[in-house]
This record gives C-alpha cells, structure tokens and sequence, in this order.
C-alpha cells in the first residue's frame, strides 16, 4: 500500500459506469471493486449491465485514470518514511499491470526504492488476488520463505490473497473502514505504526 491510485480510478470507473445506465456511487465502486483487477471487474460489470460494455471503453478508461493520475495521485501519507526505517527487503505485488505500476511509483517519488522487485498479476497468468499466486511468485523470487512474509494491503481480496499464500497480513485501514479488514493480523491506520509492527 504505497499510493492510492485505487481511489482515483474508481471514482473515474463510477462516473464512466453511471454514463453506461449503472446505478453505482463512488462508495459503492470502492466497496465492490477495491483490490480487483480489471478483468475481475469487467466480468462483474458485465454481469450487472446485462451487456458487455462498449467496444473502447476499458481503453477510454484507461486514458482517463492515467491523466487523473498525473493531476492528483501522492504517496500515501507517511509511507516514504516507513520504507526508509525498514530494514527487511520491501516489493510490490500488484493486481495492476507493470506500466500501472510504473507510473504510479514514478509519479510519487517511490519507483528507485523497488527497483527489480515489483510483481505483477501478469507475471502469474492473471490470477492475481484473491488467488495467492501473486505474493507466492514475489516471495520464491526473492528467496523468502512464505511464512517469513509479511503483506500490507488496504483490501479485503488482498488480505485475503496474503493468508491463503500462508503470510501475516496487516491490514491499512488509512482509508478502508477497518472492519473491511478483519481478515488481517492486525489493523493499523498510519504509516508511522509501520516499521513497529513489522519489528514486533
């Protein structure tokens, strides 16, 4: 949990769901999409409409979330200082692609400090979270026994993925109602109590 670019797209995918006649708020979007991929996402919309959504909209999509991005996306709050008092090796796993990954990393000033290890759920065939094989793929690559992990994600599918991979999980609860997150370990709500509980 390193930005919030989930937050962003989701408000810009509930703008572009009601245009398609989807009854669905913001809160809404986040409540049922947070954590998901595109291709998850997509099969639920879907599903909902009654119709697959038009040819280019996935892409339109895409473009507008991007530009977004470059107006508003930050580091979560605090998270810059958190990574630099760690002292275990950090990475990203992500549901989002490596160019999602890119940008938003780069965007905040992070991208240096993930260098070589970032993950994708292209790199396990798409069965990224709720599935476990993302952070299973992260962990072998790096040497690090499953059990030896610890994950921090802001989602329930994400907390989810962390357990079934056999990882503690800490939920970040800096914006998800912290009973979404009761799947986890433990609940924190600034990136200042990080380094803590990971030495704990």
């Amino acid at each position: 949990m390193l930005v919030d670019s989930d937050r962003i797209s989701l408000r810009i995918q509930a703008e572009r769901l009601r245009a398609l006649g989807l009854d669905i708020s913001d809160e809404e979007c986040v409540r049922d999409f947070l954590g998901l991929g595109m291709p998850e996402t997509l099969r639920i919309v879907e599903d909902r409409l009654g119709h697959a959504v038009p040819v280019g909209w996935e892409e339109m999509l895409g473009v507008a979330v991007q530009r977004a991005f470059i107006r508003e996306l930050t580091a979560v709050p605090g998270v810059a200082a958190a990574l630099t008092e760690i002292a275990a090796p950090v990475c990203v796993a992500s549901n989002g692609s490596h160019a999602k990954m890119r940008l938003t990393l780069a965007l905040t000033g992070l991208q240096a400090r993930f260098a070589g290890r970032m993950f994708s759920r292209d790199d396990v065939g798409g069965r990224g979270k709720p599935e476990p094989d993302l952070f299973v793929h992260a962990a072998a690559t790096l040497g690090v026994p499953p059990a030896e992990c610890v994950v921090v994600e802001d989602s329930p599918v994400g907390i989810e993925a962390a357990r079934a991979a056999g990882m503690r999980a800490l939920g970040y609860a800096g914006g998800t109602p912290p009973e979404r997150l009761a799947g986890a370990d433990g609940v924190f709500t600034s990136m200042s109590e990080l380094p803590r509980l990971l030495g704990g």
